[in-house]
């Protein structure tokens, strides 16, 4: 249950109020908002003066519910706007890991020639074995930031593990938690504590109550800018890497009021079935497409086999504005 409390509550109100059903507090300017366990329906008459909204949610997904806010949250990443109002699809490309100022340079000019302004690289990189190229760490970060820089774009890049999310904030523009660091409370209470937008990606292994329950967690922290990112979950089939949930994603834009991002590239696993399942996604009518895009994916360091050369990208993109336009998007 969410309790919006009036303004300017005496804040030995709010304390009784949030000790007796053992809720979180959350501040906003000389608002309190309060949100109990689920489980609580109802408060005790005598706390009626100070509530100004109650919100019964019907699971502890609660600030992510449309029950409590209706529409799409609005999130913005550098000077473009998603959700909200705004009908934008942000396509968000570069390569998986940072491996060179070169490799860098070359992902710039693609970005500028197709008028887009984000760029995504890993200078962390979470891996399943040890001996493959985990990123080049705070190198990267310098890098990325660099590119930011020179040319104006917004930058997205991975947490590890919580010894470096503060550099990642420091750096980043938008903090990427991902599959791996879903359950990472550490991640999560730390991207909860700041206002940069966490781009949260969902467990291969998660429901979606318990990806949009990890959402909670950086949400009552008091930070509201939070992307859901669908990348895909483990199923019984071994012709692709993983199987990505569009009926998942159908239930978060239902249910939930969060931006929604889609990554056909982690997904597929397979460059060749990249652009078919990316123009699937853009259908779905969501807030932004990660695309995975290396200047030569032969020599890339990770996840080769998935990511498209600068041509096929190109070729993609051509095919992802009619689609846009068809479902009156604006691709940013």
């Amino acid at each position: 249950m969410i309790l919006q409390l009036k303004k300017n509550t005496d804040l030995k109100y709010v304390q009784a109020i949030a000790d007796t059903y053992d809720a979180i507090i959350i501040k906003k300017d000389d608002t309190y908002v309060l949100v109990t366990p689920s489980r609580i329906k109802s408060v005790d008459e005598k706390y009626q003066l100070h509530i100004e909204r109650t919100t019964v949610c019907e699971s502890d997904i609660q600030l992510a519910s449309r029950s409590y806010i209706p529409t799409t949250r609005e999130v913005k990443i550098g000077e473009a706007i998603i959700g909200g109002k705004s009908r934008n699809c942000m396509v968000i490309i570069g390569p998986c890991g940072v491996e060179s100022e070169e490799q860098l340079e070359q992902t710039a000019s693609l970005i500028n020639e197709c008028g887009l302004k984000t760029l995504r690289a890993g200078a962390f990189k979470p891996r399943t074995s040890p001996y493959t190229f985990r990123g080049m760490a705070l190198d990267g970060l310098k890098l990325l930031a660099k590119m930011r820089d020179k040319y104006g774009f917004s930058i997205i890049t991975e947490v590890r593990d919580s010894t470096q999310v503060d550099d990642v904030i420091a750096y980043a523009d938008v903090i990427q938690i991902g599959a791996k660091a879903m359950y990472d409370h550490g991640i999560l209470d730390k991207c909860g504590k700041t206002n940069k937008p966490i781009l949260l990606k969902r467990g291969f292994g998660a429901t979606l109550q318990e990806f949009v329950q990890a959402s909670e967690f950086i949400l009552s922290g008091g930070n509201e800018n939070v992307l859901l990112c669908e990348r895909g979950i483990r199923t019984f089939e071994t012709k692709s890497r993983f199987t990505l949930d569009l009926c998942g994603v159908a239930y978060l834009k239902e249910y939930t009021n969060l931006p929604i991002i889609l990554d056909p590239s982690h997904a597929m696993g397979y460059a060749y079935g990249v652009p078919d399942l990316a123009r699937a996604c853009m259908a779905m009518d969501v807030e932004g497409l990660l695309i995975e895009v290396h200047p030569d994916p032969s020599v890339a360091k990770s996840d080769a086999s998935q990511q498209l050369n600068h041509d096929q990208f190109r070729q993609l993109f051509k095919t992802l504005k009619p689609i846009a336009s068809a479902i009156n998007r604006t691709i940013v």
